[in-house]
């Protein structure tokens, strides 16, 4: 049944906003907080960066949807929901009023979904701008009315302190991690690095031009999982990263939740403007050798390389081209620059452009741009149709919401779709699913790649309290091949 008929659609919710500046609820406006102290609690939702972003907590509104017209069936819910809204924003910045977070699948014809939450209670911070919004789901024709008194009551519900004091709920902050177990995914070591050949052979057959190939690793934990803590942790070790957090159905034990820190926005979209970071060649930073400058190996090894600057360029070009018909010009980066993360440096480009207006008068949204960008070749691969069929094939999986676009967007268009890598899916309160993938062109190696893929993995393994290099004789997790 597709996403969109009427008979599965609930009906849309009527929305009370009201977004203050957090100097209305006391706290001091010239400081501005630091939103990593505000991750807490079993309903997060989060999206920061550097402790800026978003950080939000319950649901008044949600709405999934699956199948290949799932970004569509999102943004007609989404316009409705709008239209029926009452909001006050006292702040008028991009994430306030009314806004939703959201993650997509990678896959049209994925069995996970895919959707938009409406969160009750949102802080938010751009620059030295700092905002709270109240979001209350009303019963049609009821009088109804928020007040800065209802928004103050909510934090202090949420947070158990007025803003500006430490949370009341954050002693867990100290916890120990909760010992793991890590298996094989889907495929095996073996499995995955000849998925790799096969993949190097139908480039070198003039199949494909470039292919990227995902892997899984499954993650037990002996104690219940704390995911606000390996949340928390991300966002603090990978703070130039954009961590996270976004979930659908309130599951008890957090099935479903999608988690990461990822290096790569997809497009973030700000009054008309649209912006994006592409990566494409990667480094494992415990590479480096001892004794030479580690920017320079850097330099020398990706800028020299002529298999990642093939790589990336393809991602360059798939990006540009589906951005071109939103546009008039796009601007790159003059070079590919060498972005520095923990555990790997990355060639990358910042790309730019002024959105023109559509047949009503307003540009597109960051949400319709999002579905036009993805897939891209760096998550995908180059012919993208091409590429999209071969994935499921060599990877036996589902890809899930893993390298799909996960953000937020707010009632004006503005927002930001980032990709969801260097993350995972919890399974249930004791497991979680945990990606890596690479881009595979002629010159590839298959050991190479799967050296690359555990570099990958490093960020959700140090969040998980595990040891950063690649674990020996992995077991098969229970259902799954070990051939």
């Amino acid at each position: 049944m597709s996403s969109t008929d009427p008979a599965t659609v609930p009906p849309v919710p009527v929305l009370h906003a009201l977004t203050v500046p957090l100097s209305a609820l006391g706290a001091d406006p010239a400081t501005a907080p630091d939103l990593r102290d505000l991750l807490a609690g079993p309903d997060l939702l989060t999206w920061t960066v550097d402790g800026r972003g978003l950080v939000a907590h319950g649901r008044a509104a949600e709405h999934t949807v699956r199948g290949a017209d799932r970004f569509t069936a999102a943004r007609v819910w989404w316009d409705d929901v709008v239209a029926a809204a009452v909001v006050e924003d006292r702040v008028g910045a991009p994430g306030t009023g009314l806004t939703a977070f959201g993650a997509f699948t990678f896959a049209t014809a994925s069995g996970t979904d895919s959707g938009l939450v409406v969160p009750e209670l949102l802080v938010g911070r751009r620059d030295d701008l700092a905002w709270a919004s109240l979001v209350v789901a009303v019963t049609p024709g009821t009088p109804f009315g928020l007040s800065t008194d209802d928004v103050a009551a909510a934090w202090f519900r949420r947070f158990g302190a007025a803003p500006g004091r430490a949370p009341a709920d954050g002693s867990d902050r100290a916890a120990e991690p909760a010992a793991v177990r890590l298996c094989s995914g889907t495929l095996d070591e073996d499995e995955w690095t000849e998925a790799v050949r096969d993949g190097v052979e139908l480039i070198r057959a003039g199949r494909l031009e470039k292919l990227v190939l995902a892997r899984d690793v499954v993650a037990r934990t002996e104690a219940p999982l704390d995911p606000v803590a390996v949340v928390r942790e991300l966002a603090h070790r990978y703070d130039q990263c954009w961590t996270y957090c976004v979930g659908f159905g309130g599951d008890a034990g957090g099935a479903g939740r999608l988690m990461g820190a990822t290096p790569e926005m997809l497009v973030q979209v700000l009054d008309g403007v649209a912006h994006a970071r592409v990566l494409a060649g990667t480094l494992d930073r415990d590479a480096a050798p001892a004794g030479e400058d580690p920017q320079e190996y850097a330099a020398r090894v990706l800028g020299e390389s002529e298999k990642q600057q093939h790589e990336h360029g393809f991602a360059i070009d798939s990006l540009v081209a589906s951005l071109a018909p939103y546009t008039d010009a796009v601007a790159t980066s003059p070079e590919p620059f060498i972005l520095e993360l923990p555990n790997v440096w990355h060639l990358a480009s910042d790309v730019t452009a002024a959105l023109r207006p559509g047949p009503a008068g307003d540009p597109p949204s960051a949400l319709e741009l999002a579905e036009a960008l993805h897939p891209t070749a760096a998550v995908c691969g180059t012919p993208t149709a091409a590429a999209a069929a071969a994935i499921p094939e060599l990877e036996r999986m589902d890809r899930g919401l893993y390298a799909g676009p996960v953000g937020w967007l707010d009632a004006t268009g503005n927002g930001d779709w980032g990709i969801a890598l260097r993350g995972a899916v919890q399974e249930d309160e004791r497991s979680v699913r945990l990606f890596a993938g690479c881009g595979i062109v002629a010159a590839s190696d298959p050991e190479a790649e799967l050296a690359e893929t555990w570099a990958k993995l490093r960020p959700m393994l140090q969040a998980l309290g595990q040891q950063a290099a690649a674990p020996q004789g992995l077991v098969p997790a229970p259902g799954l091949s070990a051939r």
